[in-house]
């Protein structure tokens, strides 16, 4: 029983250990990893398989995956003020947990702009549902010449439906 316990306790520690919490840090990151840094954000309120098959299909774009997520302010801005339903730092900790994760980032402005400009990757990533004419940091992307690659889209998933499935119930 214990063995599973020191398991459990390691886990954590390896997930904390990937929460960057200072844009020093993060402005730090790029210079001290050897190969292709992929970025993307969100607010990933309620972890469901069309955020893990977007997040290992960006991993697969590069050598690291930087995962950036909306603060709980900025999910209040965005979503309404019922949400998020999970706080910043539990999404930080249950993205981390997975494998193709490598880093994540709590970011406070509605846009990743500020975000994009300190991590500068090679490679940004949003889902299908966006275009490149529609996306608010196109033009930052531009700026730190980051390639923009839009990975697939999967239908039937969303958090927002979640949240409104649970209300019915």
């Amino acid at each position: 029983m214990r063995e599973e316990f020191t398991e459990s306790e390691s886990c954590f520690k390896q997930t904390s250990d990937k929460l960057i919490t200072s844009t020093l840090h993060l402005a730090e990151l790029k210079n001290k990893l050897k190969g292709k840094l992929v970025v993307t954000n969100g607010c990933f309120d309620i972890l469901h398989v069309g955020h893990t098959r977007y997040l290992k299909e960006a991993k697969a774009l590069g050598d690291y995956l930087l995962v950036g997520i909306n603060s709980d302010s900025s999910v209040k801005k965005i979503k309404g003020p019922h949400r998020p339903i999970n706080k910043a730092e539990d999404r930080a900790e249950v993205l981390n947990a997975l494998a193709c994760v490598d880093f994540t980032f709590i970011f406070h402005e509605e846009s990743a702009d500020e975000f994009l400009k300190l991590a500068k990757p090679d490679i940004y990533v949003k889902g299908g549902d966006y275009d490149r004419n529609a996306l608010p940091e196109r033009d930052t992307l531009d700026q730190i010449k980051a390639e923009i690659i839009f990975v697939q889209f999967v239908n039937g998933y969303s958090s927002s439906a979640i949240v409104n499935k649970v209300k019915t119930i």
